[in-house]
């Protein structure tokens, strides 16, 4: 029985990641769709209908290029650093709280912390495995920026978990059953919104990726399948961290149409500021983290102890 349960959740796993890479397939399409129509131009329109194949012919052109392999960079780092950046995108996504049938446990807050951390890694080796200097300034910005706000994102997060007294997912279902903790903490999901952008280093926090001055950054020297697999990652992390903006902040995860309508209209606001912002100045980045960001969410922070602190005691004393 046991073995036979593992077997399920084994397959549940592989069809959540297959299901997650055609995910990013259509996020891609519907991003380069979304910019064509802010730019008042088409997107991609020829292949198949309205252009709905074109991720697969970009997926096929990008796996059958040619590998370079460069003769000054750090062989072993520069080949594998894209894999396993790809496959901690892809392992974090085993939290997803489903009811039946998956991996569920009651650490999955921290085990996202975890994964998290651990992507820094692995663009910081992408930056200096390549051996240009292009390349270690990008993964240079990438880390220092990462752990910036990893540092904010965490202690927003922290507010949520205070009101559920858990860090298992499933509880910001129960919890938001009346009324979503985005009406509750409407400042703080703002913030953790920008934190998020500045996390996956979008638009306007792209600065480890500034074509302007890094010509690509961190991934300059990377074609075929290890820049595929730096851009899977990257937008694998995007629909992710639409989904935990959902779960903490909209009513948690419900299995029913609008919780993928919501995931999608996330997604969307991920394309939406990539189209409209500027990139931001980097020193204005730091600031924005460390002065203003750190100190609205502690303030929160004990604010949210506070108040469960004194319901508590209301409780015990009826």
């Amino acid at each position: 029985m046991l073995n036979m349960d593992m077997l399920n959740i084994l397959i549940g796993m592989l069809i959540l990641m297959l299901g997650v890479l055609i995910g990013v397939a259509f996020l891609t399409l519907l991003e380069r769709k979304v910019l064509g129509y802010i730019q008042i131009r088409k997107g991609p329109n020829k292949l198949g209908v309205l252009g709905i194949l074109q991720p697969f012919s970009d997926a096929i052109k990008l796996f059958t290029k040619e590998q370079i392999f460069l003769n000054y960079s750090n062989y072993f780092s520069y080949y594998f650093s894209p894999i396993i950046g790809f496959m901690l995108s892809l392992i974090i996504w085993s939290i997803t709280p489903y009811m039946f049938n998956m991996v569920m446990y009651n650490l999955g807050v921290m085990f996202f912390l975890c994964c998290t951390s651990m992507g820094v890694y692995t663009l910081l080796i992408a930056g200096w495995s390549s051996n240009s200097n292009y390349s270690l300034l990008g993964g240079l910005r990438a880390v220092a920026q990462t752990i910036s706000y990893e540092v904010s994102l965490t202690l927003i997060m922290m507010s949520s978990l205070i009101m559920i007294m858990s860090l298992n997912m499933v509880m910001f279902n129960e919890y938001q059953s009346m009324i979503w903790f985005f009406f509750l903490m409407l400042p703080l999901s703002l913030c953790f919104f920008s934190s998020m952008l500045a996390e996956t280093n979008r638009t306007p926090f792209d600065f480890a990726e500034g074509e302007s001055e890094l010509v690509s950054g961190f991934n300059i020297e990377y074609s075929s399948g290890g820049f595929a697999l730096i851009f899977l990652a990257e937008y694998s992390s995007i629909l992710f961290m639409s989904m935990l903006f959902i779960i903490i902040y909209m009513g948690g995860y419900d299995l029913n149409m609008l919780f993928y309508f919501k995931l999608v209209f996330m997604s969307f606001f991920f394309i939406w500021v990539r189209g409209t912002l500027p990139r931001y100045r980097y020193d204005k980045l730091m600031y924005l983290c460390w002065k203003s960001y750190l100190p609205v969410s502690l303030n929160y922070l004990f604010f949210f102890l506070g108040l469960k602190m004194i319901l508590g005691y209301k409780m015990n004393l009826v």
